[in-house]
C-alpha cells in the first residue's frame, strides 16, 4: 500500500480513512505509543498500537531509530498535541535499531558528540530542522535569481588560477608521491601531471563568473568552494559552498541594492516555508541562552533577529567613517576590544563588525570603499584617493551575532589599472591572461559579490558553530565521513 508523509498526515481534514506511514521511531511509550518521524516535518505523529493482540517479538522491535511501516486509521487524536494519530491495525519492522548501540538515544546529547556522529544526528529534531531550513535556503537562492533573469553558471572546481590571492588552496595532483618529477632546479615537474600545469581546487568562481557576465550580462554561481586555511574556529570551514551573482553594467552602489534585496528576499521566502522548524530552532536558542551568564545573552530572538534583517534598511557607511567611529567608541578607548583599532588602514575584526551593527547603528551595515592594501586585486580602484590612502570600490554586509556575511566589490575594468596592480602583488599576467582578455575587448563597469552560504545557513538556524550547518563538515584534522 502506498504510504502517506507524516506531514501531509499532520495536516489532514480527513479522518477515519485507512493510511499507511513509514518512517523511523523516536520513542515508544507504555508498549503503546510510537512516536513516528519521517523528516518531511520536525513533527512526530503518534500511532497506538493494540498491544494485547501483536506480537512479544514485535513489540520488542519496535525501539528508538528502528525503521518501520505503520497501517491504520487516522482518526482525531485524544490526547495533547497533535490534532490526529494512527490506531495502528498492522506494523511492520522494516529495520531493527540495536538500543544497546544506537547511540542518538531519545535525551540530550550535546552538538561535539553529535558531530561525531554527524552521519546520524539529523534524526534528531534540531538536526532535521536544520537541514530542511538549509533545503529551502537553497531553493530560495536560485528561485530569486532565476525569476530575476540570471543565468546559472557553473565554475570550474579544478583551477589553475587563486581569485583570493590568498594562496591557502588544496593542491590537485596525479603525481605519484613517492616518485614525484623534478625539475633541473629541483621543483617539481607539473608538465608530467595530468593537466601539465599546477592546479588547485577552487577558492572562488567569481574570475570566471566575471567572463560570463560580459556575455549573458547577469550570472551566479551556487556550488562548493575549498580554503586549506588552518583556522580551527566555530566560523570557518575547509569545504563550503558559494553563491556568487556578477551583473555587467552594475555599479557598486547598484550591487549594494542587488545584495540587500537578495538577502531579504530569501529570508522571508524561508520564513514563510519553515515556520515549525524556525519555531523549534528560537526555543532551541532561548534555552541555550538561559545557561549563558546575562551580560553574554542575546537581546534578540531569532525570529527577533531575521525580521531585524527584514524590518530596516540596512546602513551604508564608508570604512573611514567606520573607522573613525570605532576609534572613539568606548570599548576601543577602555582596551575591552580585542584588537584595539590605532589607526586607519586596521583590517576590522568580527568584534569591531559586531559593534557597529548591534551597539552603534542597531541595524545591519554596509561598509564600503576599503584601503586597497587590504583588498583582492580586482577590486576597482577608487579615483582621486590621497597616495598611501588608496581605497577601492569594496563592500561588506554586517549583520547582528555575525558579523560580516557577504563580501563584494565592483571590479576593476580598466585594463592598464588592472595590469598595475598585478604587478604590485606579483601575480604574472600569463596566468590570467584570460581574465584581462575581459578587459582589452568590449570591457565595461561590473559588479559582484560572494556569500558563504553556511554563513547565512548558520543565521537563519540561530546555530553557533558553522560545523553544524553542513551534513558532513571539513575542517582540520577532519575528514570523517
Amino acid at each position: 500500500m502506498k504510504h502517506t508523509k507524516v506531514i501531509d498526515l499532520l495536516n489532514s481534514t480527513k479522518t477515519l480513512h485507512e493510511v499507511t506511514a513509514k518512517g523511523w521511531v523516536r520513542t515508544f511509550r507504555n508498549n503503546q505509543f510510537i512516536a513516528l518521524n519521517d523528516g518531511s516535518t520536525i513533527n512526530n505523529i503518534q500511532c497506538v498500537v493494540d498491544f494485547e493482540n501483536t506480537p512479544e517479538e514485535t513489540l520488542k522491535r519496535i525501539t528508538t531509530g528502528a525503521a518501520v511501516s505503520v497501517t491504520g486509521i487516522l482518526q482525531e487524536s485524544q490526547g495533547k498535541g497533535q490534532s490526529v494519530e494512527i490506531q495502528v491495525t498492522k506494523i511492520k519492522i522494516l529495520g531493527d535499531s540495536n538500543p544497546e548501540e544506537y547511540p542518538i538515544q531519545p535525551k540530550k546529547h550535546s552538538l561535539e558528540f553529535l558531530r561525531e556522529n554527524a552521519h546520524l544526528r539529523v534524526r534528531t529534531n534540531a538536526f532535521g530542522a536544520i537541514m530542511r531550513v538549509r533545503s529551502v535556503l537553497s531553493f530560495a537562492v536560485h528561485n530569486y535569481f532565476q525569476e530575476k533573469g540570471f543565468v546559472y553558471v557553473n565554475t570550474p572546481i579544478i583551477t589553475g588560477s587563486d581569485a583570493e590571492g590568498a594562496g591557502e588552496m588544496f593542491k590537485v595532483t596525479a603525481l605519484p608521491f613517492d616518485k614525484t618529477p623534478r625539475t633541473e632546479e629541483g621543483n617539481v615537474n607539473y608538465k608530467e601531471d595530468f593537466f601539465g600545469k599546477e592546479t588547485n581546487l577552487t577558492v572562488s568562481g567569481q574570475l570566471e563568473a566575471e567572463t560570463y557576465a560580459m556575455a549573458l550580462g547577469q550570472v551566479y554561481t551556487f556550488g562548493p568552494t575549498f580554503r586549506a586555511e588552518n583556522s580551527n574556529t566555530s566560523r570557518h570551514l575547509a569545504e563550503f559552498w558559494m553563491i556568487e551573482p556578477e551583473v555587467a553594467f552594475n555599479d557598486l552602489d547598484a550591487n549594494m541594492d542587488l545584495a540587500e534585496d537578495f538577502i531579504q528576499n530569501v529570508i522571508k521566502y524561508t520564513i514563510d516555508k519553515c515556520g515549525d522548524d524556525l519555531a523549534f530552532l528560537e526555543q532551541r536558542l532561548l534555552d541555550e541562552e538561559k545557561s549563558k551568564p546575562q551580560a553574554d545573552r542575546s537581546e534578540m530572538s531569532l525570529l527577533q533577529k531575521l525580521n531585524f534583517v527584514l524590518e530596516n534598511n540596512f546602513k551604508r557607511v564608508s570604512y573611514t567613517e567606520a573607522i573613525d567611529i570605532l576609534r572613539n567608541s568606548t570599548p576601543n578607548k577602555k582596551g575591552k576590544f580585542n584588537y584595539i583599532i590605532k589607526e586607519w588602514g586596521a583590517d576590522l575584526q568580527s568584534e569591531h563588525e559586531r559593534y557597529l551593527v548591534e551597539k552603534h547603528f542597531k541595524c545591519p551595515v554596509i561598509l564600503f570603499d576599503y584601503p586597497a592594501n587590504i583588498k583582492a586585486f580586482y577590486m576597482r580602484l577608487n579615483d582621486n584617493t590621497e597616495p598611501g590612502k588608496e581605497t577601492v570600490r569594496a563592500m561588506d554586509i554586517l549583520f547582528p551575532g555575525i558579523g560580516e556575511i557577504v563580501g563584494g566589490s565592483q571590479r576593476e575594468e580598466r585594463y592598464d589599472v588592472l595590469v598595475k596592480k598585478m604587478h604590485a602583488l606579483g601575480i604574472e599576467e600569463e596566468e590570467l591572461w584570460w581574465y584581462l582578455d575581459t578587459r582589452k575587448f568590449g570591457s565595461a563597469v561590473h559588479s559582484g559579490f560572494g556569500l558563504g552560504f553556511e554563513r547565512l545557513v548558520l543565521f537563519v538556524t540561530g546555530m553557533s558553530n558553522i560545523r553544524d550547518v553542513i551534513p558532513f563538515p571539513r575542517t582540520p584534522q577532519n575528514a570523517e565521513f
